[in-house]
């Protein structure tokens, strides 16, 4: 079952991913499911309403499509030579992630955590300025070397010597030209010379015109000019590939950096195209809970014209399960059930929801049998269809399951399709899972009624506008196929009987002829929720880390030693591999305890101070000294 096509999901998918600009972040869009896990679920809307956060204080964040960044470094890592276009493509990506980076730093005022993920973007500004002093506009600069600089500027008196000669013939043979100016033919500088005067002018035969009269000859005088100028040229593309070549071990070293640059970009994309999202569909961050209530307040479908949709109110939870909506065709009975399952999705997708307040449960799997109940044509294909929907939906319940059903009971004989309504309902009852259905039945509303756990509901609509009515003909009842239907294609035969009762009585049950043995629906393995503890969080954040422990900073899972600790804000510096951060404290995790690590009075300048301030220091102790010593900012 595509539970996503059923919901509209894949719609939203669409909208979704229109919104993001990289490939990777299109990718895994398309790619999303429902998060099991509650912690990452929570950290998943988080993301999302700081993204939004971040978009509604800062505006549109500066991120760009990186895949020809990638093909790039994959033909530097190759060990070719990258072309000048391909360079200023490096070089607008290393301005694109500077631009991010600051954009991200003023993001930090705003207590916004997910500002800190400046700290894994690094624009390498010695390369990005190489890049700027010999590349320019495709190609490598003039200046780009002093060689190159000199040999270009050979090239240009050089040509401008061969045409001052070349027109010095022209004009000292005037009477043997056939025009007034020299041309170029072949690459070469030529003179156009009548064919009966060729013998006067000394120089090679380059070409011809299309008669014949004219001929094109370049001069041996200037021919000496064309060899010094090839020359030239060589030892110009000569230092032109040298100055790439060296331009590309530049980015070669570069590329770890770059990569990691460019991962950085590709999950702030996809976390900004939530936010995004959001915004675009006026939602609202939800409430995650694991204890089975969902309630949504001015409910909407994410899908529907703002102006159109009327705010759906929606509560269940506690000691209730199911609720059965009821009432006509057109009276928006699917859309309420749609826009339900499509919030608790989406939400599960670490999405905001339509909705002006929501709290939302985590569930174990969506499941849902939406046929075309409104089908006046329906026949035994389409119940087939229908109840093996079911059967699977049944096979795949448990407790933590969310289920929706569409016209219950429908394309079959109205007694029969209504036992079989209650026999399904008995066993979603039994499950324990949360379920919506719409049906026709008044019977059903009846069982409603009488059973716990479950309540009935239904759709207002406007009877003067409604069109067209389908009504049922009472005692033109034709035969039904619904109960054998059922049995051949594997309903259990304690079902059957529950839906024989219902419709026909008890005594139907004692003559009804079973297809085949006893038998009962087998249960699948289905993901399980993973709750976290709840407990009191009463820590003081200044405590929390110690100079000199070792913790581990997500997501990068980069280990780091703590040189100073968290302050009122919740910050705290780590020591990385050649470089110090200020990150949050909810990004990092306790590793080793310092105390594990170095004795009770070590001396941790030795890990974070330079050896000149120690040594510094080690001289204030002993005498007086006008040395200073500069800190880290």
């Amino acid at each position: 079952m595509n539970i996503e096509r059923q919901i509209e999901f894949d719609k939203v998918k669409e909208l979704w991913a229109d919104l993001a600009i990289t490939d990777w972040a299109k990718k895994k869009i398309r790619e999303v499911s429902p998060y099991f896990s509650e912690n990452e679920l929570r950290k998943q809307v988080r993301d999302t309403t700081d993204a939004r956060n971040l978009i509604e204080k800062l505006g549109t964040p500066p991120l760009q499509n990186i895949s020809e960044m990638k093909e790039i470094l994959l033909i530097v890592e190759k060990g070719d030579c990258l072309t000048p276009y391909q360079f200023e493509r490096v070089e607008k990506v290393l301005v694109a992630v500077k631009r991010l980076k600051n954009y991200l730093e003023r993001g930090k005022m705003h207590n916004n955590s997910l500002a800190y993920y400046d700290e894994n973007l690094d624009d390498i500004s010695e390369l990005r300025e190489e890049i700027c002093c010999k590349i320019r506009n495709g190609f490598v600069d003039d200046y780009a070397s002093k060689e190159l600089g000199q040999i270009r500027n050979q090239i240009g008196k050089c040509e401008e010597q061969m045409k001052q000669k070349a027109e010095q013939i022209l004009r000292s043979y005037k009477d043997c030209m056939a025009d007034n100016y020299c041309t170029f033919r072949n690459g070469r500088i030529c003179l156009p010379v009548k064919k009966e005067y060729k013998l006067k002018i000394s120089g090679s035969i380059v070409d011809k015109s299309s008669t014949g009269s004219t001929l094109f000859i370049e001069p041996t005088s200037v021919a000496k000019y064309y060899e010094e100028l090839q020359l030239l040229k060589i030892n110009e593309e000569n230092e032109v590939y040298r100055i790439l070549y060296t331009l590309s071990a530049i980015v070669l070293a570069s590329a770890p950096v770059l990569h990691e640059n460019l991962t950085m970009i590709e999950k702030l994309d996809f976390i900004f195209s939530k936010g995004k999202l959001s915004l675009s569909m006026d939602g609202t961050e939800p409430t995650i809970n694991t204890e089975r209530r969902i309630k949504l307040s001015g409910a909407r479908h994410p899908l529907m014209d703002q102006k159109i949709a009327v705010p759906l109110q929606f509560d269940i939870g506690e000691n209730l399960r199911g609720i059965i909506i009821t009432g006509p065709n057109t009276g928006g009975k699917t859309v309420a059930i749609k826009t339900v399952m499509l919030n608790c999705f989406m939400a599960q997708c670490g999405l905001h929801v339509t909705c002006r307040q929501a709290d939302i449960c985590m569930n174990s799997s969506f499941l849902c049998d939406i046929g075309d109940g409104q089908n006046l044509a329906e026949n035994l294909s389409t119940f087939s269809a229908h109840i093996t929907n079911v059967l699977e939906v049944l096979s795949e319940i448990n407790r933590d399951s969310f289920v929706i059903m569409d016209e219950l009971g429908s394309g079959t004989d109205p007694a029969e399709g209504m036992g079989i309504a209650i026999a399904i309902l008995e066993e979603l009852r039994k499950s324990g899972a949360i379920f919506l259905v719409t049906t026709h039945y008044p019977e059903v509303k009846e069982y409603a009624d009488k059973t716990t756990d479950i309540v009935n509901a239904r759709m207002t609509f406007d009877k003067e506008t409604l069109s067209p009515t389908y009504q049922m003909v009472i005692g033109e009842a034709g035969e039904s196929c619904a109960f054998y239907i059922a049995d051949k294609l594997g309903m259990p035969n304690e079902m059957l009987q529950v839906a024989i009762r219902a419709a026909y009585g008890e005594d139907a049950v004692d003559s009804y002829k079973f297809q085949k043995p006893e038998s009962t629906i087998r249960k699948r393995n289905t993901a399980r929720i993973s709750k976290t503890k709840k407990t009191k969080n009463t820590t003081d954040l200044t405590t929390m880390y110690k100079i000199g422990d070792s913790v581990m900073v997500y997501p990068e899972k980069k280990i780091g030693i703590v040189c100073v600790p968290v302050n009122e804000k919740g910050v705290l510096r780590v020591q990385l591999p050649n470089k110090k951060i200020w990150i949050n404290h909810k990004r990092v995790k306790l590793h080793v305890a310092a105390t594990e690590l170095y004795p009770e009075d070590y001396d941790f300048s030795i890990i974070f101070d330079t050896v000149e301030n120690r040594k510094k220091r080690h001289d204030m102790e002993r005498k007086y000294t006008d040395d200073t010593i500069e800190y880290e900012s």
